[in-house]
């Protein structure tokens, strides 16, 4: 299996996919190629990983003070975990 170069989708470098790379891709079961660089890769875990940022709020159901992962905006209803989870079911 010789090196495979692509190129990372984020930042547009080459990057190369070698061999041992590609041994173990094929042992973890991985059918699709790497679309990031190693640094870009990095950098979107990193992005995961961080805490979300949480915004105050009231429910427009139950009327608690609650925390929501977004900036209510005043135009739509928002509702607590609890309230949102009830009308999902």
């Amino acid at each position: 299996m010789p090196d495979i170069t692509l190129v990372c989708r984020d930042c547009g470098k080459e990057f190369a996919f070698s061999e041992r790379d590609q041994e173990f891709f094929a042992e973890k079961g991985w059918q699709n190629q790497p679309t990031r660089c190693r640094d870009c890769a990095r950098a979107k875990r990193d992005r995961m990983d961080a805490p979300r940022q949480m915004f105050d709020a009231v429910c427009a159901d139950c009327g608690a003070n609650c925390q929501v992962p977004f900036q209510p905006r005043g135009d739509r209803p928002v509702k607590c975990l609890n309230c949102f989870k009830a009308t999902q079911s």
